[in-house]
């Protein structure tokens, strides 16, 4: 399992253009994603569990991933959330 806690750097968060392209990129792996905030734990590959989570701009996240390509998902994932989701 490969963790790592980040920080949304796009001003809106994780809203409904955002929040697509996360897991547009998360359901591209084959391993378990799962996004903690504020105390919740999301299913990364799920849209509608990442628009309720109201993931905010400026907000520290933690992301979880586990599974054969856990690292260039974490990897990918994690670049994209810092680089505000361009």
């Amino acid at each position: 399992m490969e963790i790592k806690t980040i920080t949304v750097h796009n001003q809106i968060g994780l809203r409904s253009r955002e929040a697509t392209i996360f897991v547009s990129k998360a359901k591209e792996f084959s391993s378990s994603i799962q996004v903690k905030y504020n105390h919740k734990l999301i299913n990364g590959k799920s849209l509608l569990g990442v628009l309720s989570a109201s993931i905010v701009g400026g907000a520290t996240i933690t992301i979880y991933v586990d599974g054969d390509d856990e690292i260039d998902a974490l990897r990918e994932l994690s670049e994209l959330v810092e680089c505000g989701l361009y």
